[in-house]
């Protein structure tokens, strides 16, 4: 889940890291272009449904799958729901939230806004009534679309639950709170990565980091994004949070290079990359440990049954990451596909080599 939330730019991840950009600078726009360059998040990805199709496992996670196979207890009857609920309960809250969302963060923008006469003759050309869709996305506030959106989400649910009587408004009523305090711990890490930024921002860390990269760094330039990374993984373990990560980081990334240097996006992604993957790592992360809960798993087991997987995807995104800051000086889109497309081939061999060694 966190390699998804890490690359959509419809979430609060997204406002997140939006929101550490320099002054100025668009930071959605920054996001959407650090996506290709998130390569621990994409390799993820694509090395999980790569694992299902090609029907293997290894590290612990083996072990488990063998003791399953083994043991080939029948499955426990299913409970007898009461209850009229059906997919499309679960599905509709969804998509309902992706649509408000993405209309909250355009109107934003700006998007239902009329042009003034004479803003922007170009738009006005293409558009005569409002102001244009990508423009409009790319300036959009994301906290205020996502509270509007969600809030526009919530309301509609409540009322298609209560019309299908598929839960009771006082039902409805007793999940808003307890909605409430599942986002607590979000909010006091995101309200603590902000209070760190503003400390570090106040104390020079960033000039200081950033004046030392010029005058002593010129020699691993190209390994920068790289380090990056490392940096971001050690931290979001030790501290278990993502966010955190980003607030210490990104500003330190955005202070080292200069707004339109194709290294500035590569850093930010390894640095949003590091974070997840850390995140991924620490058994004191919030997300490892709702993914253990709502499991109902061992905390510890599932620790070290997803640590393989993690520094796996790691080590090959590290590689990446190194051929990238050597490919820089081609441009954005040449560098992404030539890193991209060798992190592909290792990833590629290492899922061969690691199956034909659980066979034998």
């Amino acid at each position: 889940a966190a390699p998804v939330c890490i690359i959509a730019p419809i979430s609060s991840w997204a406002a997140a890291v939006s929101g550490f950009a320099g002054e100025g600078e668009n930071g959605l726009a920054l996001f959407i272009r650090a996506i290709p360059f998130n390569f621990y998040a994409l390799f993820t990805i694509i090395f999980m449904f790569a694992l299902v199709f090609m029907k293997f496992e290894y590290g612990e996670m083996s072990k488990y799958e063998k003791a399953v196979q083994i043991m080939n207890e029948p499955a426990d009857d299913e409970d007898d729901i009461q209850g009229k609920g059906t997919v499309f309960d679960l599905v509709f809250p969804i998509a309902t939230l992706i649509v408000f969302c993405t209309l909250g963060m355009i109107y934003s923008g700006g998007f239902f806004t009329p042009l003034i006469e004479g803003e922007a003759e170009g738009e006005m050309a293409a558009n005569p009534a409002f102001h244009n869709f990508i423009e409009a996305f790319a300036n959009s506030d994301a906290s205020i679309g996502l509270v509007l959106g969600s809030f526009a989400a919530l309301i509609i649910t409540l009322i298609v639950y209560g019309i299908r009587k598929v839960l009771s408004f006082k039902a409805c009523m007793l999940c808003i709170p307890d909605g409430f305090k599942a986002m607590v711990p979000a909010i006091l890490i995101l309200s603590l990565a902000w209070t760190l930024k503003a400390m570090t921002d106040s104390l020079g860390a960033a000039d200081y980091v950033a004046g030392v990269v010029a005058g002593s760094a010129q020699g691993f330039k190209n390994f920068l994004p790289a380090i990056i990374f490392i940096i971001a993984c050690f931290l979001a373990f030790a501290t278990g949070t993502s966010w955190g990560t980003f607030g210490i980081l990104i500003p330190i990334c955005i202070a080292i290079f200069p707004v339109g240097d194709v290294l500035r996006i590569i850093s930010i992604s390894a640095c949003m990359a590091g974070a997840v993957c850390g995140d991924h790592c620490s058994p004191i992360s919030d997300t490892t440990i709702m993914a253990s809960a709502g499991a109902q798993c061992d905390h510890v087991k599932h620790v070290a049954t997803q640590l393989p997987y993690a520094i796996s995807m790691a080590v090959i995104s590290f590689l990446a990451y190194i051929v990238a800051g050597f490919t820089h000086s081609l441009g954005t889109v040449p560098s992404c596909l030539i890193s991209f497309a060798f992190g592909i081939a290792a990833l590629a061999g290492f899922l061969i080599v690691m199956k034909n060694r659980v066979k034998k």
